[in-house]
């Protein structure tokens, strides 16, 4: 689903005056500064002894002809000289393969390192040490485990690139078996579960506990929740409260949407009193509008609303009633389908925590027509303008702490898919020992619309947005004719390795998405609810569910900082 937020920005140009002396005179030119070149290469370490099977990281320093040293390990070319002994990769990683010797050199140009004795012994393992022993994480955390190997020779080695890795309960947490992340453990759940190494037959465990921690909510994906339920689609529990009696309720079932702001509920299902918002002589009342031309109309209602275990904020949202008033022009004379239940969405309400503390914005302050707002009495509805505090608002932005965004994170979905997954909504960025922003890139958003640019095969997309609301990757396949449609859907003979670019909105930074686009025809079955490859045609390019079904995604709020910096962003 997808909102776009107006807002109006003053440009004031700003003159830099430069004051500079002048006069001329000897020294009054510029040299320019000597050219820095590479003098030569220390491959490190010298003389290692390795079993067959494992591996060994070489490390390359380059000396300048400054006296500057720096790390250009990946930066050179790597060469082992007797291959059937050992090999070795472009980020000099090597590998035993039969024992024996073989010299591990690295080049750059004509630049050819000193040699290195690389000495493949015929010991075998004893034992494997899983480290750190009985580690406690907070739920959201990632835990990074270390498998030693003790061989026969009394010798000891890292194998943590090469071992096995299981957990043994997949739902408190993962851990991956693949390059880049080997032996990093995810939690997705507070509880224990056991992880384990193994390698040429021997393996060590040791137990992973995950703590509670209440800014964290699980989201589920399983298309079956609630009749109307369908695949991709992302789910948690919100406990909402009357301001007046405190009386609470949880309802489950909730869509989880990046790319919306505010809580929707259907009246249907609620069971507390809450207070009406006025506005003028009449009752505030909203019309939403959705790309995939479905439309939520109904009052506007404060209430206390529960995320986690977070403190209960108090905010505006919108009660989902189709009949309210009944004024129908939200529909724009059948050009949107007003959502009328639960049975026909999927859902039992929205929440939307996407880049924007309110879901209208300054525009809708000042301009009555806003196509957004209504004061309703009776069954007259005429547009209104609406404070920033009147508007139904993002919750999230108005927690006491973890109020400056939220990282939405599931495992990795293998292609082909499952019949459910468990992720994590987790509350803040940067704010709590679990949310931590080290190693991803922010890419700034559109202020206005939230939007940023993806180029694909070819094109620029300056409009692209990420949303969990959106149950594939949506987008124009051009000239890749491989991608043949099935209704909605693409359906390619196989499934397709794609490739696009991503950029923040002004342009940078820059970074390459790798995606899988599969047959829906074949994947949308009885068995399984949830698939990373699914994806269908669109004019825009929508980065829905699957772009979220193998990382964490932040996703920043306006306004508010982070160590990322200032929102709006999106963070992966």
């Amino acid at each position: 689903m997808k909102l776009s937020k107006l807002l109006f920005f003053v440009l004031i140009p700003l003159l830099i005056m430069s004051c500079s002396g002048g006069g001329g005179g000897e020294g009054g030119g510029t040299t320019s500064a000597p050219t820095v070149t590479l003098s030569s290469i220390a491959v490190t370490p010298a003389s290692p002894s390795i079993a067959p099977g494992t591996t060994e990281q070489f490390t390359a320093t380059g000396t300048y002809s400054d006296n500057t040293t720096r790390d250009i390990t990946t930066s050179v070319t790597w060469n082992s000289y007797t291959t059937a002994v050992a090999t070795i990769d472009n980020t000099g990683l090597a590998t035993a393969v039969a024992t024996g010797s073989t010299t591990i050199t690295a080049s750059s140009g004509s630049i050819i390192s000193n040699s290195a004795t690389l000495k493949v012994t015929s010991a075998t393992l004893s034992s494997i040490t899983v480290t750190p022993a009985s580690p406690n994480i907070a739920l959201g955390a990632t835990q990074q485990f270390i498998a030693t190997g003790t061989f026969s020779d009394s010798t000891t080695q890292i194998l943590t690139k090469v071992a096995s890795w299981t957990s043994s309960s997949q739902s408190i947490a993962t851990i991956v078996n693949t390059a880049g992340s080997i032996g990093l453990a995810t939690s997705f759940a507070a509880g224990t579960t056991t992880i384990t190494a193994t390698w040429s037959g021997i393996s060590d465990s040791t137990v992973l506990t995950v703590t509670p921690m209440n800014n964290v909510l699980t989201v589920t994906v399983n298309g079956g929740m609630a009749p109307g339920g369908y695949p991709n689609e992302p789910c948690v529990s919100v406990t909402i409260c009357s301001p007046v009696t405190l009386n609470c309720q949880t309802i489950d079932n909730i869509l989880l949407d990046t790319g919306a702001s505010g809580l929707r509920i259907f009246k249907s299902l609620l069971t507390v009193s809450l207070t009406q918002v006025t506005s003028g002589s009449g009752s505030l009342t909203e019309c939403i509008q959705y790309s995939d031309n479905s439309a939520d109309w109904g009052p506007v209602q404060t209430a206390d609303v529960i995320l986690g275990g977070e403190p209960a904020v108090r905010v505006p949202i919108q009660i989902i009633d189709s009949t309210f008033s009944g004024y129908n022009s939200c529909s724009l004379n059948g050009q949107y389908t007003l959502d009328t239940s639960p049975s026909i969405t999927g859902y039992n309400g929205i929440l939307g925590v996407g880049l924007f503390a309110e879901d209208c914005g300054s525009d809708c302050t000042s301009v009555a027509n806003n196509g957004m707002y209504y004061s309703c009495s009776g069954s007259s509805c005429t547009g209104a303008a609406v404070s920033l505090n009147n508007q139904v608002q993002n919750p999230v932005s108005f927690l006491p702490t973890d109020n400056n965004g939220a990282i939405l994170r599931f495992p990795v979905i293998p292609l082909g898919g499952l019949p459910s997954v468990n992720g994590d909504l987790i509350l803040g960025i940067d704010t709590q020992s679990n949310n931590s922003s080290s190693g991803v890139t922010m890419y700034p958003a559109d202020p206005t619309s939230g939007e940023f640019i993806t180029v694909f095969n070819g094109k620029t997309y300056s409009d692209s947005f990420i949303d969990s609301g959106s149950n594939g990757l949506f987008f124009n396949a051009g000239s890749i004719s491989a991608l043949t449609i099935c209704g909605d859907w693409f359906c390619p003979s196989s499934t397709q390795s794609l490739s696009a670019t991503t950029k923040g909105y002004a342009g940078s930074p820059s970074g390459t998405v790798l995606f899988n686009i599969g047959n829906a025809s074949t994947l949308l079955s009885p068995s399984n609810n949830v698939f990373i490859e699914l994806g269908g045609p669109d004019t825009s390019f929508d980065w829905g569910l699957p772009f979220f079904l193998r990382r964490s995604v932040y996703v920043g709020i306006e306004g508010k900082t982070s160590s990322l910096g200032t929102g709006p962003y999106w963070a992966y």
